[in-house]
C-alpha cells in the first residue's frame, strides 16, 4: 500500500523520467562499449549488422538522455535557474554535444553499409577506419563516463556561486 501511495502523482512522473534517463545513459554507454569491442577489419555479416543496431540503440537513448535531461531541469529537478546559473551545468550540457557530434561520422558510415548489405555484400572496412573509429568510440565513452562525474559535483554544489 505504502509503495502504492508513493508512485502516484508527481514523485511516480519524476522518479520514472530519472530512471528514464539514466537507462538511456547505460545504453548509451553500452552501445558504444560494443561498438567499441566488435570494430575490425572483416567483420562478418552478423557483425556488421550488430553494429548498425547498436549504433540505432545509442541514437534513441541519446535522445532520451536530452527528452528527459530537459524535462528534469524544466519540472522536476531543482528549477531551471539552479541549473542554468551553474557552469559545471554548461560543461555536462557540452560534453553531451561534443559526444553527439563525434557519433556522426560513425552513424553516418554505418548508415551507408546498409547499401552493400542490400546487395548482399559486406562494406569494405579498412584499418585506417576501425582505428578512426576506434578513437572517436573511445573519446565518446570517456565523454559518456565523465558526464556523470560532474552531475555529482553539481548535486553537491559545484559551481554555485
Amino acid at each position: 500500500m505504502l509503495l502504492g501511495t508513493l508512485l502516484t502523482g508527481e514523485i511516480a512522473k519524476s522518479a520514472l523520467v530519472a530512471y528514464v534517463h539514466y537507462l538511456g545513459i547505460i545504453l548509451c554507454f553500452g552501445s558504444l562499449l560494443f561498438e567499441r569491442l566488435t570494430l575490425k577489419v572483416g567483420l562478418n555479416k552478423n557483425e556488421t549488422i550488430s553494429m548498425i543496431i547498436a549504433d540505432v540503440v545509442y541514437g534513441l537513448a541519446g535522445v532520451a538522455i536530452l527528452v528527459t535531461g530537459i524535462l528534469r531541469v524544466k519540472y522536476f529537478g531543482q528549477g531551471g535557474d539552479f541549473y542554468t546559473s551553474n557552469p559545471v551545468f554548461w560543461i555536462k550540457v557540452s560534453l553531451y554535444i561534443l559526444v553527439g557530434l563525434l557519433s556522426l561520422y560513425p552513424t553516418t558510415t554505418y548508415i551507408l553499409w546498409a547499401i552493400p548489405l542490400s546487395k548482399n555484400k559486406l562494406p569494405e572496412i579498412s584499418e585506417n577506419l576501425v582505428k578512426r573509429f576506434r578513437l572517436i568510440i573511445t573519446t565518446e565513452l570517456v565523454g559518456f563516463a565523465t558526464i556523470p562525474f560532474f552531475a555529482t559535483l553539481m548535486a553537491r554544489g559545484v559551481g554555485l556561486g
